[in-house]
């Protein structure tokens, strides 16, 4: 990571974590589909659980954030005892997020739906699906925490190859489990769920194994393993923004459900399937994030600005590439787009201007998520936290509620492009920031360590 090209690094970094979140938001949208057969109210159900699907990614992905930094420092340091210590930890701090959930289901999931619908069939739909996903959440946890491993060393290719193994043993369960086939009992949207858990476990003993076999830079010792609050704040302090992050990324998709259910049911279902297609374009430009965090994070333990930027620079470009392929197919195909999931008629009335209208921001907000997870790479989540926290609480949540006391409810989704032009104008000016703290005193260091 220290000293292969740019560009050959970045590809080599970022294509297999691209590829395989491809093929997870692949699978996020055939489960939609064909739970979309069932009806729109088993659609709506799903797409109500969405927000907490999207706390519970938080946690994982989050303390992965923040171990997969520290690690890849570390070993640009040298740490590597330090680095081992990190990784252990961050597989403790996991297990403890999926026992919470596991409580949430438990306990907790009835409540939550029923605090927004009344409808039977959609609580009913709903609190199928939920249950099970939180219940039995070790499997996502546990997968997110060693493909996270895998990537703070370099090697993304068996990152990919497991979240892939698992993404397509959920698309080959899912109308098995759902419809059954193969003389099994047809589940519903319990056996969408019971495909998910599985691929999740699949993935995470393929994440074990790769990393006992073939991660040379860390080496875990269960016997060894000691919890260590340091370590602990050490993740946090890196994860927690990304985690608050994601974590409003819920809040805001639940506000939003409330908005929308207020007009209709069908409004609320659009914006499920809505979800599920974006990410089918935003999932690449996190692969290539994933790849480009521990770039960054090993060339700032090596001081190695140049590199830096070049890293930086590379992936705005390539973000802002990908993001105008997904702008093209939104503004042409949005009818076939919802046709995947048995769209009614009022479906399509109020989901062909939808698509249209959210997708105006794909190009601002791919350079936006790019400089964002770099404030992570430095240490500066914070940063990434004040942009998120305008973007969709401050920005994005009063305008979609003012546009909704329109009567009109194409007018909600002007909110999203209105919110991205004020995240890209303060992403920015925090990257000028972090350009004169942290980058260019790295010449001067550097300067002075050769004429020592």
């Amino acid at each position: 990571m220290g000293t292969m090209p740019i560009k050959r690094l970045l590809i080599n970094m970022s294509v297999p974590m691209m590829i395989s979140m491809l093929v997870q938001s692949l699978y996020n949208i055939v489960d939609s589909i064909f739970v979309a057969q069932i009806s729109e109210e088993a659609l709506t159900g799903v797409s109500l659980a969405f927000p907490i699907q999207t706390l519970m990614i938080s946690l994982a992905v989050g303390s992965g954030v923040g171990m997969n930094a520290l690690v890849s420092r570390r070993l640009g340091q040298k740490r590597f005892e330090e680095a081992n210590q990190t990784a252990e930890n961050a597989i403790f701090l996991n297990v403890i997020h999926s026992f919470l959930f596991f409580l949430f289901g438990i306990f907790l999931v009835r409540a939550f739906f029923t605090a927004q619908t009344s409808n039977a069939e959609i609580l009913r739909h709903g609190k199928d699906y939920l249950d099970i996903v939180t219940i039995f959440s070790f499997g996502l946890y546990m997968q997110v925490t060693f493909e996270r491993m895998l990537q703070s060393t370099g090697l993304s290719i068996y990152s990919m190859i497991s979240q892939a193994t698992g993404a397509i043993t959920n698309i080959i369960l899912d109308p098995i489990f759902i419809f059954g086939w193969f003389g099994l009992p047809a589940m519903g949207t319990k056996g969408a769920a019971i495909a998910t858990v599985i691929g999740q476990l699949l993935a995470a003993l393929l994440g074990v194994y790769f990393n006992i076999h073939f991660n040379k830079e860390l080496r875990l010792s269960l016997k060894k393993f000691r919890p260590s609050i340091q370590i602990a704040k050490d993740i946090y302090a890196i994860g927690i923004p990304s985690i608050v992050m994601m974590a409003i990324g819920s809040v805001l998709n639940l506000s939003m459900n409330n908005i929308l259910i207020s007009f209709t049911a069908t409004a609320t279902a659009v914006f499920g399937v809505y979800f599920r297609l974006q990410s089918f374009v935003f999932m690449p430009v996190f692969g290539m994030n994933n790849g480009m965090v521990p770039i960054l994070g090993y060339n700032l333990g090596a001081m190695q600005p140049d590199r830096i930027k070049d890293t930086i620079k590379l992936a705005v470009r390539y973000a802002v590439i990908i993001m105008l392929i997904g702008t093209v197919i939104f503004q042409l195909f949005p009818e076939a787009l919802l046709a995947l999931f048995n769209a009614s008629d009022g479906m399509l009335k109020i989901g062909i201007p939808a698509l249209r209208i959210i997708s105006i921001h794909y190009i601002i907000a791919g350079v936006s998520i790019v400089l964002s997870s770099a404030f992570q790479a430095f240490g500066y989540g914070k940063y990434s936290l004040v942009v998120s926290l305008t973007r969709q609480i401050l920005v994005l949540l009063p305008v979609a509620y003012s546009m909704s006391l329109t009567g009109n409810v194409n007018n909600i989704w002007w909110a999203y492009p209105i919110a991205e032009v004020v995240s890209l104008i303060f992403c920015i000016f925090f990257m000028k920031r972090i350009n004169q703290k942290q980058i260019e005193p790295l010449y001067d260091m550097v300067a002075q360590q050769l004429t020592e």
